[in-house]
């Protein structure tokens, strides 16, 4: 670990060697070190909803079959016969009561249990030879649910989710929390970019200064009320537990009025009244801010924007969950899902959906703009000059230190954590400082 102290060191200063995001051995010690510890994103509640559904899911090369077992309960198995090692479920989703491994045959319930055994007696000799009962497909060390968010983590020892996400809770509420009847999310829509993964969660987490010069002719053509993409530097950039996001600040009026501003019908702000906080809605009613993009450490990023689909229309709102999958050190396989309050009228779904396909996924306008940007600086930081660069991730200090801009008081922001407004790079130093973090430990 010497060879890379200076590494994490300078990271912690917010000077970042500028080949970590192409770098064939720092990506072999995130595999080690962060994604077989840290608590990863892997579906929503709603993609199985009903007992016997699941979705196959992977953290890097490891598949995982989500299971809603026939009992109701969710199983994380790993996606591997017990008998030879293939795939016992090859299906993206679908709902079933038994896998049945295609090589030999060897079938497990959905929960996981070895069932079948094509002859047992004649091969085995029974339950002498091979005792079936008790044998299971290997299930992920820990898993963990927040909001219909499933987690997962390979470490054994893994500290609970909430104390893991910690005060990012609050924020990740935002998100998750429409109504009492939960969300419903459609997708992944999944696509490969030739970008370092930390890329997208580092621009997620806090990056309001691009949006000026990366995002300026689709903000000023009239796709949102804001009418400069200047404006993103009076909203506040907020950091808590596992993470942080950006902000707009909204125009003078209450909660409702300012709900309505982005474009929510009265219907769903009664909805929403019922499960935000009090303080979840002094942050948008009193405080004026709305949140905008945000990410959870290390690789799961949201976002709440509110585009003009069609002119003369309102603006209509959406939220995304993206998750930024490793495949290497130069290539992201970027999972992208639409989410929307389950009780919403249908119309406001589809319309939603219009929103969030103009802007994201695959051919999303601002997807565009960002995967340009991002697949440029890790061509760039692949190279050897790249080996003497340090990028300069200081914005929003002053060279003691100190910030530019002070932290907000809690009468002027009441979520908890650190907020700021103005353009800094809090957020991604923060997130960076969590990787070192993570990387350095044995």
């Amino acid at each position: 670990m010497t060879r890379h102290r200076s590494i994490f060191d300078d990271v912690r200063r917010g000077l970042i060697p500028a080949h970590i995001y192409n770098d064939r051995a720092i990506f072999e010690l995130e595999k080690e070190r962060l994604f077989n510890r840290a608590w990863m994103f892997v579906a929503h509640e709603s993609e199985i909803p009903q007992d016997g559904d699941y979705v196959v899911r992977r953290v890097l090369a490891d598949s995982f079959i989500i299971t809603r077992d026939s009992q109701g309960a969710l199983h994380a198995l790993f996606n591997m016969c017990l008998h030879r090692g293939m795939q016992v479920c090859r299906a993206e989703m679908g709902n079933a009561s038994n896998f049945r491994c295609p090589y030999h045959g060897w079938t497990y319930r959905n929960d996981g249990r070895l069932t079948g055994l094509p002859f047992h007696r004649e091969a085995y000799g029974g339950e002498d030879g091979f005792r079936k009962n008790g044998q299971t497909l290997l299930p992920a060390p820990n898993l963990a649910t927040y909001n219909g968010l499933i987690f997962i983590s390979m470490d054994p020892h893994a500290e609970p989710l909430e104390d893991y996400l910690g005060d990012f809770r609050f924020y990740l509420d935002y998100y998750t929390k429409q109504s009492k009847h939960g969300l419903e999310v459609r997708g992944p829509q999944r696509w490969r970019i030739k970008a370092n993964w930390k890329i997208g969660a580092e621009n997620f987490a806090g990056d309001m200064y691009h949006t000026p010069h990366t995002h300026t002719s689709i903000v000023e053509i009239g796709l949102f009320r804001e009418p400069k993409a200047q404006k993103r530097k009076d909203g506040a950039t907020y950091w808590a537990g596992r993470g942080g996001g950006t902000t707009y600040k909204l125009p003078p009026g209450g909660f409702d009025d300012r709900m309505r501003y982005v474009g929510y019908p009265d219907a769903m702000i009664e909805r929403v009244k019922e499960v935000w906080s009090p303080r979840h809605r002094q942050v948008v009613g009193e405080d004026g801010f709305m949140i905008s993009a945000a990410s959870c450490f290390p690789n799961l990023s949201f976002v709440h924007n509110w585009p003009k689909v069609q002119e003369g229309q309102n603006v209509l709102p959406f939220i995304s969950i993206r998750l930024w999958q490793p495949i290497s050190e130069n290539e992201t396989e970027v999972c992208s899902w639409f989410a929307v309050d389950s009780a919403a009228p249908p119309e406001y779904k589809a319309d939603s959906y219009k929103a969030y396909l103009m802007c994201f996924g695959s051919t999303g306008m601002f997807e565009q703009d960002d995967v340009e940007n991002w697949v440029s600086l890790t061509t760039t930081a692949g190279g050897s000059m790249a080996r003497r660069l340090l990028l300069n991730s200081r914005m929003g200090l002053l060279g003691d230190d100190r910030p530019v801009v002070d932290t907000l008081p809690v009468a002027a922001f009441h979520g908890p954590g650190r907020a700021q407004v103005g353009y800094n790079e809090n957020n991604q130093r923060e997130l960076l400082k969590l990787w070192a973090d993570y990387l350095e430990r044995a």
